[in-house]
């Protein structure tokens, strides 16, 4: 969702009177609200995989007095492609992924040792000839700074760094909650706040860590919605992340970023930020793509010791 934001701007920049309605699930609402190019975020009711037609058709018949010009389709799914063509938007426009001709009437075919990154395959949906693509930026007003700030009772009287130890993909992407915690006992003792940030799913890592810290952590997972979590890390001055996505958030926020790559792959979803850190040790083995290590010792993340995470953190 933080990389179609580039798209968005793509999109601001060739038509600047354009509205742009997105419909995306329930969660990531919050998220579109805080980009400024988007007029009205809808949610889409449906979890992971769930088909629900008549649903579908229901959705797009309600979509129709909207009259819409253009449908852009991000995922390749056939499924995903049926509510713009049963809202009768008039062009549908889409990579063919799940062999979605007549569903999509401006199908393209993406050529992917062109597009390398998804976020170029995103901007190419305005602009086939589009390359270059603007980084996102989401927009975190002093209020909702202020607000955060007083319902957390946080204050910024010693820098912030802000932990984000989740990877919903599995424990190939996600680096041991020891090395964290080494980085939050480090900091901690050089007067720097150590925050951690994720979701409910990331509580018992968050937890571990903050306990192998010797308890040095501010531990905000599973405690915050999305919107709160993105608003606090709006207050930080330098962000650890696996890859993820509060590390694209932190990107988006223009944070100094450290990033963290296992099994997947920083050419094909980087996070977007001309100053992000990277690290990664670049083996033989990696980028596997795998959600647990095929190998069994996931030394892609084991061996990136927490001296080098410290090193990059500007004191």
């Amino acid at each position: 969702m933080v990389m179609a934001q580039s798209l968005f701007s793509v999109l601001k920049q060739q038509h600047p009177g354009c509205r742009i309605d997105v419909l995306a699930p329930a969660w990531s609402l919050q998220l579109l609200q805080r980009m400024p190019q988007v007029h009205q975020a809808i949610a889409m009711p449906f979890g992971h995989g769930q088909f629900d037609l008549p649903g579908r058709v229901r959705i797009g018949r309600g979509l129709r007095n909207h009259q819409y010009d253009q449908a852009l389709v991000l995922p390749n799914s056939w499924k995903s492609a049926l509510i713009p063509f049963f809202a009768g938007i008039p062009k549908r426009t889409g990579y063919i992924g799940e062999m979605r001709w007549g569903l999509l009437n401006d199908a393209r075919k993406l050529d992917k040792s062109r597009l390398t990154m998804t976020v170029q395959r995103f901007v190419a949906l305005a602009d086939p000839g589009i390359l270059e693509y603007p980084f996102p930026r989401l927009a975190i007003s002093p209020a909702q700074q202020q607000a955060v700030a007083a319902k957390f009772a946080v204050n910024n009287d010693a820098k912030i760094l802000a932990l984000c130890p989740g990877a919903e993909y599995g424990p190939a992407k996600r680096w041991p909650s020891e090395h964290f915690a080494a980085v939050a006992s480090h900091m901690h003792q050089h007067g720097w706040q150590v925050w951690l940030l994720g979701s409910d799913k990331d509580k018992p890592v968050a937890e571990q860590i903050d306990s192998l810290s010797g308890q040095v952590c501010r531990n905000f997972s599973g405690s915050t919605n999305l919107a709160e979590a993105v608003d606090l890390m709006s207050l930080a001055d330098v962000v650890v992340s696996n890859d993820s996505g509060l590390m694209h958030v932190a990107a988006a926020l223009d944070k100094k970023l450290i990033a963290l790559y296992g099994s997947s792959d920083p050419g094909f979803t980087p996070p977007l930020h001309q100053d992000a850190e990277i690290i990664t040790l670049k083996l033989a083995c990696s980028p596997c793509f795998k959600r647990e290590c095929p190998l069994g010792h996931t030394r892609c993340l084991t061996d990136i010791a927490p001296e080098r995470v410290i090193a990059a953190i500007p004191t």
